[in-house]
């Protein structure tokens, strides 16, 4: 007998295990870059300005675990020195497990503790790798002890953070960091869905000469594909082309993947989320809804920015090739301290400087543009010139705040100030002219020279000014007499002085 059945076949699951997103962070030296680049068989270092990761970059790469089966691990690079202190948090974010890379040489530093903080707020799991412990100086035992007073407590050492001791030059004990980081992936039971349209988080932005502003985005869930539209809060771009993080092009990419986009309709900033639409219609409507929101905020938290008095207030523009250092340089800027000096940033983007920048510069009075890893096109010098605007670039954002610092101090607003420099009791009036006296004394405090502008003081109370003009020691001419010595000497003032008064010699500093 024929049976016929309308039963349908089971829906095939379009939730998936995706790969461990994993941000490496810790101390400016302690050998990030080495791990990675022993991990992806690639060279960071040798490109860098100064040999400091100044970028924000992320790269899959590929490990076979002991069961011979290959894993993919996404891998966000974050730079390690204090400055970049905003783009390790946005890496955090984006990321679902850290590396915490520590020198057995060192231990823990001032930005192993912050890169630990930023850990510790986004609340996802991470493993400590001991680096280094191919070298004489590694001590493996005493890092660990320098991590335990530091509140970060290690596995079999107080705590339950997992650890692997490495060497990221030599390759020893990666494979087990590896498989460290695919077992705290499997226990977090990352997953994805392949029917939702993609999302996640821009790790950084920059205008390239040819494709236009371009961002790096890493998808934390669903699927781009060519065709759609994607939005980070006011920014859109048409995905016209897909880009992986070898430069090479593709037509979709899935959760856990970094790609390049371009074509964005303005800089994205580096941390901030992302959603991507079918249509260009409900990406703009998208974008047009959160720039109301935006602008209905702004007028709720609107803040006086008048400059206190006597505080000379410096405008400052600052572009830059990558919206991620934007961020680094104006968490460096904070920390200048210069006494009746303020920055007042009148905007910040990517791409080279040009005469728009220069004009808002000078706007606001005699302003600053900034640039870093970007130059300024002849239109710009030119105005530079003609509206007494400052353009200085560079590649090292130490010594653009170095720079910056010095600048402010020679800008800074001058003083005069009356420095006592020595005083004298009167002791005798010996003659008195018109415009002069000639008395007798002894310096109290300090030095008289011949020349000092002097304060006349009676009972603490100053009744004139005069100045030395002639000096003399047991009757012969003298430049100086100094504490504790009596002394004659003509005073050009025309205010009279009596016995008793004290003569303070001051000189006028600028400070």
């Amino acid at each position: 007998m024929l049976h016929i059945t309308n039963k349908k076949p089971a829906p095939v699951s379009t939730i998936m295990t995706r790969p461990p997103i994993v941000t490496v962070m810790g101390h400016i030296d302690h050998g990030k870059s080495t791990l990675l680049d022993y991990i992806r068989k690639a060279n960071v270092v040798g490109g860098e300005v100064g040999g400091i990761t100044q970028r924000l970059t992320a790269y899959e790469a590929t490990h076979k675990n002991e069961k011979g089966e290959e894993k993919k691990i996404t891998f966000l690079d974050t730079p390690g020195h204090e400055a970049f202190s905003k783009m390790r948090s946005n890496s955090a974010v984006a990321a679902d497990i850290a590396i915490l890379i520590v020198s057995a040489e060192d231990g823990v530093k001032a930005q192993t503790i912050e890169a630990y903080k930023a850990i510790d707020s986004s609340g996802i799991p991470f493993v400590v790798a001991i680096n280094k412990i191919d070298r004489p100086n590694a001590d493996i035992e005493r890092t660990k002890q320098t991590l335990t007073e530091n509140e970060i407590y290690l596995e079999g050492f107080g705590g339950n953070t997992p650890w692997v001791p490495i060497s990221a030059k030599t390759g020893e004990g990666v494979p087990e960091l590896l498989e460290m980081v695919l077992l705290i992936a499997e226990m977090e039971d990352l997953k994805g869905d392949t029917s939702l349209k993609a999302e996640g988080v821009v790790l950084e932005s920059h205008v390239d000469a040819k494709s236009g502003v371009t961002a790096t985005l890493i998808i934390k869930d669903g699927v781009l594909k060519k065709g759609m539209y994607v939005t980070s809060r006011g920014d859109i771009a048409p995905v016209r082309s897909i880009e992986n993080f070898l430069g090479k092009k593709i037509d979709q990419a899935q959760f856990s993947m970094p790609v390049s986009i371009s074509g964005w309709s303005d800089l994205p900033k580096s941390g901030s989320g992302f959603n991507s639409f079918l249509s260009k219609a409900d990406a703009k409507k998208w974008v047009d809804e959160f720039r109301e929101a935006s602008r209905e905020n702004n007028k709720n938290h609107k803040i006086n920015e008048g400059a206190k008095a006597g505080v000379l207030r410096i405008p400052v523009i600052i572009k830059a090739d990558a919206l991620g250092a934007i961020d680094a340089i104006l968490h460096e800027i904070k920390k200048i301290q210069v006494e009746n000096v303020e920055i007042k940033i009148l905007a910040s983007g990517g791409g080279s400087i040009t005469e728009n920048d220069v004009k808002l510069a000078s706007s606001d009075g005699k302003g600053i543009v900034l640039g870093f890893g970007v130059d300024a096109d002849a239109s710009a010098r030119s105005s530079a010139e003609r509206f007494s605007v400052t353009i200085a670039t560079f590649d090292i954002i130490y010594k653009m705040t170095e720079w910056l610092a010095e600048e402010m101090e020679k800008r800074r607003p001058r003083q005069e100030v009356e420095e006592r420099m020595g005083a004298a009791k009167i002791i005798r009036i010996f003659n008195t002219e018109k415009n002069s006296r000639v008395v007798g004394g002894k310096v109290t405090e300090g030095v008289i020279n011949v020349g000092d502008n002097v304060k006349i003081m009676r009972r603490d109370f100053e009744i004139g000014r005069g100045k030395v003009i002639e000096l003399q020691q047991q009757k012969l001419k003298s430049k100086q007499v100094t504490e504790g010595l009596e002394f004659g000497a003509k005073i050009d003032s025309k205010q009279e002085i009596a016995q008793g008064d004290v003569l303070e010699a001051f000189e006028v500093v600028k400070k």
